[in-house]
């Protein structure tokens, strides 16, 4: 079980996790994505979809079910704006119940968080205290761009304080970033990894052109060695 949050919205998190299916796929790990909220889509959940077109599968029968999108909304938004512009609230219970099945099912599940950490659920609720209390581990998505320092910490910090174990940080190529901004990013990075005590948790992943065939990225500093 793995738990897939960015350092903000837009951030490569979708990408990051049809990445990670692929390799698991190629090791033969009989696993599945779920996508925790879908905010800004009505039907199906587009990242899912991303999902299954990165790693190659086709629908699977949990989606077809629903298990993998249990909460979906409209508008583009935090899940709690999301919702309440819908006049609902996001049902955690039913995240729960959709997990729990996928979880019985699957020998591994990852799941694709909306935005950051602290996005909200609810008024009362953030992402982070979800995960939280339930013990998923943290994959964080991040970019290799000027300023992405500082999100990388911050949401590493917020991890830490709330116990949140974290298995690695999956950090993005920007384009057209001076390699010394780039390259800083990542020492940062594996600074931070290393005094959470996962020194060699960290994936790159290079900058995928538009219409390009996904590339095969090593997710073992992750996942660590993986059998199906």
């Amino acid at each position: 079980m793995f738990f897939f949050s960015g350092t903000d919205t837009g951030i490569g998190k979708t990408v990051a996790v049809g990445l990670a299916s692929r390799w698991l796929l190629s090791r033969g790990v009989d696993h599945v994505t779920v996508k925790l909220v879908q905010t800004g889509c009505d039907g199906f959940s587009e990242d899912l979809l991303a999902h299954r077109a990165i790693a190659g599968l086709p629908e699977q029968p949990e989606d077809r079910e629903g298990l993998t999108a249990p909460q979906i909304f409209r508008f583009p938004a935090s899940p709690a704006l999301a919702a309440a512009l819908q006049g609902a609230a996001v049902d955690t219970g039913a995240i729960d119940r959709a997990v729990a099945e996928c979880r019985r099912r699957r020998s591994l599940v990852l799941v694709e968080g909306a935005g950051g950490l602290l996005v909200p659920l609810s008024d009362s609720l953030s992402t982070a205290d979800f995960v939280a209390r339930r013990g998923w581990p943290l994959v964080l998505v991040a970019t290799d761009r000027l300023g992405s320092i500082n999100h990388i910490l911050l949401s590493l910090e917020a991890a830490e304080r709330r116990g949140i174990s974290v298995a690695g940080v999956v950090l993005h190529a920007s384009p057209g970033e001076d390699p010394r901004i780039a390259d800083d990013a990542e020492r940062a990075t594996r600074r931070a990894l290393a005094a959470l005590g996962v020194p060699d948790s960290l994936v790159r992943v290079p900058r995928i052109p538009d219409g390009a065939t996904p590339p095969a990225v090593d997710f073992s500093p992750v996942f660590g060695p993986v059998h199906g």
